[in-house]
């Protein structure tokens, strides 16, 4: 008989696909070059659906025009509150009806002109690939010291917990912020930075569950047989703690995305013109309210993101844990 999943295992893994889709497929699915820049003067600030005509000239500069007309020497047209008339010669896309290319901006446009559609997708790739990786270093960096407080006795324990008691004293975003500081912000640094903060959580649930199996039946029959510490620890000990720790890892990603969106929003994380989904809503920020979409829809997706992994990550504690079932 197939097992049926709690409905929010389904959702939450379903927006997670969704978004991870859409990252994996940004050079595909945007339209334009996310730090393409044709006429930021005629560009800029423009609100979603707004569909502009390109006229690219000989000299190599191109116009953003809101409408144009074809005239018998070459065209006329209308663009930030003005008209311009170029002759046919000096328009190298020029067409009986017009100009032979248009940009849409789908979700608007920043301040210097660029598509925020084309910078969301590709933003999604930094900040669920910085998420991604940073809590795969905190789940290994967790579970190594969660083990090595377990198993390497009573002055490795204290020793470890002490210390992880003394990070656990400082406000994250606080220690997030001193450490940024200190490092040049970067793609690299930031995901270092983010998965040094993030594994106390995970070292404590993998110590107490570590624990808790030492004193099962089939440690100690393990242990009865001469099996080493080591298999041990490989073929009993961690597979069987490693359902708690990767339900706590699905919850830290959420976390983990806020953390870098606060950072990039502060100007501390991924500095531009990188895009990322915090540093989008920073750029916003001082455009709202007239340009309310630059910040509205990268905090759409930090939301939608977040809601994600928070539902997957509920919803496997509901499935795998015997007590709440």
């Amino acid at each position: 008989m197939s097992r049926r999943w709690p409905p929010a295992v389904v959702w939450g893994a379903s927006i997670l696909a969704l978004l991870a889709g859409l990252a994996v497929a940004a050079p595909l699915l945007a339209p334009y070059d996310p730090d393409e820049q044709l006429d930021p003067a005629a560009g800029l600030l423009r609100p979603p659906g707004t569909e502009l005509a390109v006229v690219r000239l000989a000299d190599g500069r191109v116009r953003l025009a809101d409408r144009l007309h074809r005239t018998a020497s070459g065209l006329t047209l209308e663009r930030l509150g003005a008209s311009e008339s170029w002759p046919a010669a000096q328009v190298t896309n020029l067409t009986p009806n017009g100009v032979a290319e248009h940009r849409v901006f789908r979700l608007g446009s920043d301040k210097f002109g660029r598509d925020l559609l084309s910078r969301l997708l590709f933003g999604s790739r930094v900040s669920l690939g910085v998420a991604l990786v940073a809590v795969l270093f905190a789940a290994t960096v967790g579970v190594a010291i969660g083990a090595a407080a377990a198993l390497g006795g009573s002055w490795l324990d204290g020793l470890l917990m002490r210390a992880l008691d003394a990070l656990l004293a400082f406000p994250v975003l606080f220690l997030m912020i001193t450490l940024a500081a200190l490092f040049r912000p970067g793609p690299l640094s930031i995901t270092i930075l983010l998965g040094a903060v993030s594994w106390m959580t995970i070292s404590r649930l993998t110590r107490a569950e570590l624990l808790s199996l030492k004193e099962r039946e089939f440690i100690l029959a393990a242990i009865a047989m001469g099996q080493s510490r080591w298999r041990i620890l490989w073929r009993h000990l961690l597979p069987n703690a490693m359902t708690p720790v990767l339900i706590q890892a699905t919850l830290l990603f959420g976390n983990v995305i806020l953390a870098e969106s606060a950072l990039s929003f502060l100007g501390m994380g991924v500095q531009p013109p990188t895009p990322t989904w915090g540093n989008l809503v920073a750029q916003g920020r001082d455009a709202l309210p007239q340009a309310w979409w630059i910040a509205s829809f990268p905090g759409a997706a930090i939301a939608l993101a977040v809601v994600g992994f928070n539902l997957l990550g509920e919803g496997l504690r509901d499935a795998w844990d015997p007590q709440r079932r």
